[in-house]
């Protein structure tokens, strides 16, 4: 294309187009926010729309101006420049758009709602167990419920917030952040997570699974057939493995002395909270007890108050306590 500016930085503008009050800019430095492109485009004329993050690689943007002689002058400004137009020190090409004005600031994907769609890059769906996303995006808000799956952008989940302000708040810290190394695998060399809003409002979960949580509901049943035992285990905070919390809790009684009955159980777990079922079992020469609260926190309080403790004194008949993936159990007469 012929170019009526001086040198090269005449090349940067496309003369053929019909003059906008919309200016197309590309090229632009990595997550480039709003206030810089309204930095670069003011001295102009008064801005009145912006969509930024636009493309494959979100490096272009749209700048509407009060009407077209301001996107002019600015047009014409930098085509007769030796100096081109710069973000932080990056050559930004500026173009007429073929738009007139920009419609809707926000793509149904930013649009603010409280249903996040998280697309995980650089991992397979193995390599980022369900725990370690509840991890990282409950700092910012209780997370109701999660769904993940594999679509051909790769590997997504979908995390539904209380509200839209919490998962604006999730994804304006996290977009384009990566998952902390310690809670991945070695082989994962990188992971980036790219966020934008779903258009769910609340997520149809039917069971919980390593693929699948509703956090509001304990009493949603455990597809078993997708609990895959070889994924990551759940980590805290802390880097350490921790257990995934259920309202059935599973009791290993050791140094047994005296004899410890349903009633006996029941006494010292009612303490806590209602206990709606109790099963005694022998397993591998030892007494153990599965005891069903109705919710995982009234469970979490006993094991927390409980873990070592002895039902007689003496130190005999001594409690250790850990997670049942049981959520109702079957208790015959």
């Amino acid at each position: 294309m012929s170019s009526s500016g001086g040198g090269g930085a005449g090349q940067q503008f496309r003369y053929t187009q019909t003059p906008s009050k919309v200016l197309h800019l590309r090229n632009l430095p990595w997550e480039c926010t709003e206030e810089e492109l309204v930095e670069l485009c003011k001295p102009f004329g008064r801005i009145v729309n912006t969509k930024s993050g636009v493309g494959a690689n979100r490096n272009q943007a749209f700048v509407e101006f009060t009407d077209v002689n301001q996107a002019i002058s600015m047009v014409s400004y930098f085509a007769s420049s030796s100096e081109p137009a710069q973000i932080r020190g990056k050559t930004v090409y500026i173009q007429y758009s073929n738009r007139q004005e920009i419609i809707n600031n926000k793509s149904p994907g930013e649009t603010a709602g409280n249903v996040l769609l998280v697309t995980i890059e650089g991992v397979q769906a193995s390599d980022v167990t369900i725990d370690v996303i509840h991890l990282v995006f409950s700092a910012f808000g209780f997370v109701h419920k999660i769904a993940t799956f594999e679509k051909a952008a790769g590997f997504q989940a979908l995390i539904q917030y209380t509200d839209a302000p919490t998962a604006s708040a999730a994804r304006e810290a996290l977009d384009g952040r990566s998952i902390p190394r310690y809670l991945l695998p070695d082989h994962v060399v990188s992971c980036h997570l790219r966020i934008s809003f779903s258009a769910h409002k609340d997520l149809n979960i039917k069971f919980q699974s390593h693929r699948s949580r509703d956090y509001t509901n304990p009493y949603l049943p455990v597809n078993s057939s997708a609990i895959d035992s070889t994924l990551q285990p759940a980590v805290g905070a802390d880097g350490r493995r921790v257990e995934a919390e259920g309202n059935v809790l599973l009791a290993s009684i050791e140094n047994m002395q005296y004899a410890v009955s349903v009633d006996v159980l029941h006494t010292v777990f009612s303490a806590f909270g209602t206990v709606q079922k109790i099963a005694i079992f022998e397993k591998n020469g030892g007494t153990q007890a599965l005891i069903q609260y109705p919710d995982a926190s009234t469970a979490t309080i006993a094991k927390e108050a409980l873990e070592g403790h002895c039902i007689y004194d003496g130190g005999y008949c001594k409690i250790h306590l850990s997670y049942s993936r049981h959520t109702d159990l079957n208790v015959k007469v």
